[in-house]
């Protein structure tokens, strides 16, 4: 097309028209995230409704296909791609919650609706067990029709068992449309279907903000707890690990100034305190009171932590009595030293 025609058929564009889509450019460009949204099989009066919901949230604008695609093409900077969405009875939603946050305000809204004869099924329709609450008739005869487990029973027609009806993707037909309708059900889902949304340019579909928001939030926090503990454990100091870092390694440096018996003024009471529960244990061991200093003698064993650290001596020493006797004298005579050397320590302990 030359270029005089071109402009020829952009003179022959109506004045409303291009208000229409400075309106709609200036909307696409008002919010941080814009969005195509299926309005196909939504009654006037529920569609106000859903207006209605979202104020303060989001903001639905319904226009020309035509001309919905020629504002996006005029914003530019990607939201043209939101034009391949663009088909059928659809229209713009705008806001500045992120998408995946649209996405999920836009599901919770969704209600229930009857379907009508001639529709398609979105889903499996089943038919539940139980009372209809329907006084018996002719319409035990519509439920056995449509292929219901339906007969009369006890003064009213009742479903015997769960009865699956229709598949998924078939057509309603005016029978089931009328069964449907008597008692109740209501297995089509009316609500604003996002098809795409552009945010921070990026173009979303659904499936990829389908997400189960709780369960995600479970993954970050557990992959962040696997990384503290990977930094942790390979000793990498970061803003969130370095006080972690320090206090495993104060507590590593004091368990082996404690192995060791370092004499360090923060490890003294400790050190003396181990040693003390010690001597208390070894001293009530022995039963012979003439064997032991006189500040020792009639000394009880420490109780709790202390006397099951004896025990576990005790049994040490149980399991390698059984040794030769041969190897048993010099672990005695190393003993009869360390005695010695306690014996003194306690008399500078107890003066």
């Amino acid at each position: 097309m030359s270029s005089s025609a071109q402009e020829r058929k952009t003179d022959t564009i109506p004045e409303w028209k291009r208000e229409e889509v400075a309106e709609l450019t200036e909307f696409v460009g008002s919010y941080d995230a814009v969005g195509i949204v299926d309005l196909t099989g939504i009654p006037s009066r529920q569609l106000q409704d859903m207006r209605r919901d979202l104020h303060g949230q989001a903001e639905l604008r319904m226009s020309r296909n035509t001309l919905i695609e020629r504002a996006l093409a005029e914003v530019n900077e990607g939201a043209e791609d939101l034009g391949q969405f663009v088909s059928g009875h659809v229209g713009l939603i705008g806001t500045d919650d992120n998408p995946f946050g649209l996405f999920k305000q836009l599901e919770a809204s969704k209600t229930s609706a009857p379907i009508g004869a001639g529709e398609v099924a979105p889903n499996d329709i089943v038919i539940p067990e139980g009372d209809t609450g329907v006084d018996p008739g002719p319409f035990v005869g519509d439920l056995q029709q449509v292929g219901a487990d339906a007969r009369i029973d006890g003064g009213s027609i009742k479903v015997m068992s769960d009865s699956h009806v229709l598949d998924a993707g078939e057509t309603v037909s005016s029978d089931l449309a009328n069964v449907l309708g008597e008692l109740g059900i209501e297995p089509k889902e009316v609500g604003l279907d996002l098809r795409a949304v552009f945010a921070d340019g990026v173009l979303f579909e659904p499936d990829e903000l389908a997400i189960d928001v709780d369960e995600y939030r479970a993954d970050v926090q557990s992959a962040a707890a696997a990384a503290r503990n990977l930094s942790v454990n390979a000793a990498y100091p970061t803003a969130r690990t370095a006080g972690t870092l320090l206090g495993k390694a104060a507590g590593d440096a004091k368990a082996v100034g404690l192995f060791a018996a370092i004499e360090d003024e923060e490890l003294l009471p400790d050190l003396v305190s181990r040693a003390d529960a010690q001597l208390r244990s070894l001293a009530a061991a022995i039963d012979d009171d003439e064997a032991l200093p006189e500040e020792l003698r009639g000394v009880e064993a420490p109780a709790a932590e202390p006397a099951a650290g004896a025990e576990a001596e005790a049994e040490e020493e149980d399991e390698s009595s059984d040794d030769e006797d041969t190897e048993a004298e010099p672990d005695d005579a190393d003993d009869d030293d360390d005695d010695g050397d306690g014996a003194e320590g306690l008399g500078e302990m107890f003066g």
